[in-house]
Parts: C-alpha cells; sequence; structure tokens
C-alpha cells in the first residue's frame, strides 16, 4: 500500500518566527484532517526535520537567520520528497530562480486566503 493511500494523516510542518501566524495557519487547518507541527525559527525546524518525516513543508519568507526559500533548500537536501511552499508579503522581494532551485512548489502571499491555502495543500498532499 502506497503512502498515499495508508490512511495516514498527512504530516505539515509550519514555519513562521511570528507566533500569532502560526497560530492563524492551525487555526485554519485545524479541520482539514492533517497532522499539524510548528516551529518558530529555521533552526527549530531542522530539528523537527531531523526527528521525522514530513509531507509537506510550509515557510515565511523573512526570518531571521536565514530566509525561507535558504530553509527550503536545507529542508530539501533531508527531505527531497517533501512538497515545499513559501509563504510571503514580500513576493517582489523573492528571487525566482531561487524557488526553481530550491524546489518550491507555491508561493502563498499574505495575508492569505483559508480556502486557497487549504486548496494548495490539498492539491498538493492530498486531503
Amino acid at each position: 500500500m502506497s503512502e498515499r493511500t495508508s490512511g495516514r494523516a498527512r504530516r505539515l510542518l509550519l514555519v513562521d518566527d511570528e507566533a500569532r501566524i502560526l497560530s492563524s495557519l492551525r487555526r485554519a487547518l485545524r479541520r482539514e484532517g492533517y497532522e499539524v507541527h510548528t516551529a518558530e525559527s529555521p533552526d527549530e525546524a531542522l530539528r523537527a526535520l531531523d526527528a521525522g518525516s514530513f509531507d509537506l513543508i510550509l515557510a515565511d519568507y523573512r526570518m531571521p537567520g536565514m530566509t525561507g526559500v535558504e530553509f527550503l533548500a536545507r529542508a530539501a537536501e533531508r527531505w527531497p520528497d517533501a512538497v515545499r511552499i513559501l509563504l510571503t508579503g514580500w513576493s517582489e522581494q523573492v528571487p525566482r530562480a531561487a524557488l526553481e532551485a530550491a524546489g518550491v512548489r507555491a508561493l502563498l502571499e499574505k495575508p492569505w486566503d483559508p480556502e486557497a491555502l487549504k486548496r494548495v495543500i490539498r492539491d498538493s498532499v492530498g486531503p
């Protein structure tokens, strides 16, 4: 049985240095059936990746220590099959070539539309 059909809840890792953003994302996804994990820094998220696998990683672009694109590129080295999504309020500052190099599947704008967020995640990893 494949991982997608095993009935296992998809594991999501949400990374943002603002606790209120993580809380809002968690609230938007609470009824979707995902196993949602959060991290308030890229370093905390990398430790979470060392501890287990995730189906999808969503990261903010502007964070202390490294950008979301840099973090997602490092995440891709550890978990190349995980879907990577960038969330930003600064899309004009995000280098498009870096998105492609990091294997970022989607770029979501802040403030995000909860339905669009759910649709992108559902289309990426399933319900």
